[in-house]
């Protein structure tokens, strides 16, 4: 594994198991537990996937069993849209958080989505990080024009960005932007939710035959050589191997090139500019 230090201080792995779309919670505890078992050390989860206490289980039975220490572990977390209204009742989801996932503190947090006010949500956070609970405090899907008014504006700089970055939707101004503020770039959907056919792409598959990988290890090597921390998810552990086994080899700057150009210059997962996505998020309830 490599790791990256944030602008925080603290050391992040490079890649790292996310938990999103895994809402029962028996399977959450036993994909999670798994996961670290097969050397995932940095584990994602948020308020909104539903699975905290189920991700605060499976590493509770890690520890338990030896597999690795706290010290070894990086867990982030994020707050929703609906905790996003003022400073405290941010602090406040916090520590929800923090009760359903039975721990006195995370690695990072991060505010979910740019929307409600999240300024005043951003300083509950850093309310938060100063009272121990959180070690780092980071944004997601915050891009360009948002990120840098939010960069411009706030006292703390986020330690990390995750958005959408594969290999059709690469967003290589939004990376420029945050290198300019030293914000860690992390992708969310590295294997663009198994879209574009990108387990089957014939430059993937051909790069990637080159050094006995397949065409999603070739993809995941692309955006980590970028400098991007990864999440990407799977329920089966063969495939977990799979995705973590990527750091024998390197791609050459040509190699690098052609994955790029597969850049569409748009995501075909989500579209964060309409206002029905938005109100939508505004309506989505984590808790009562």
């Amino acid at each position: 594994m490599e790791f990256v230090t944030l602008n925080s201080g603290y050391k992040m792995p490079l890649e790292g198991f996310g938990v999103f779309q895994i809402p029962d919670a028996a399977q959450c505890e036993e994909v999670t537990y798994n996961a670290i078992k097969v050397g995932y050390r940095l584990i994602d989860t948020a308020a909104a996937y539903k699975n905290e206490e189920a991700v605060g289980k499976a590493v509770a039975r890690a520890l338990a069993d030896g597999l690795t220490t706290r010290d070894e572990l990086f867990i982030t977390t994020k707050i929703w849209v609906q905790d996003m209204v003022d400073a405290a009742t941010a602090y406040d989801a916090v520590k929800t958080s923090l009760a359903k996932l039975n721990l006195p503190y995370v690695d990072l947090i991060l505010l979910h989505q740019p929307m409600k006010d999240y300024f005043a949500a951003w300083r509950g956070l850093e309310t938060a990080r100063a009272d121990g609970l959180t070690k780092s405090i980071g944004v997601a899907n915050f891009y360009p024009a948002i990120l840098t008014n939010f960069c411009e504006t706030v006292k703390t700089i986020p330690a990390v960005n995750q958005i959408e970055l594969h290999p059709f939707f690469a967003q290589p101004e939004a990376l420029k932007n945050m290198q300019n503020y030293g914000v860690q770039p992390q992708a969310w959907a590295p294997l663009a939710e198994g879209k574009h056919g990108i387990f089957t792409d014939a430059d993937l598959v051909a790069i990637g035959k080159k050094y006995n990988k397949s065409a999603a290890q070739t993809a995941l090597r692309w955006n980590v050589q970028r400098g991007v921390s990864i999440i990407p998810k799977s329920v089966h552990v063969e495939r977990m191997m799979q995705n973590i086994d990527i750091w024998d080899f390197a791609l050459t700057a040509e190699e690098m090139s052609i994955v790029t150009a597969k850049d569409l210059g748009h995501s075909e997962i989500v579209d964060h500019g309409s206002s029905e996505f938005v109100k939508m998020l505004h309506t989505w309830r984590v808790h009562d």
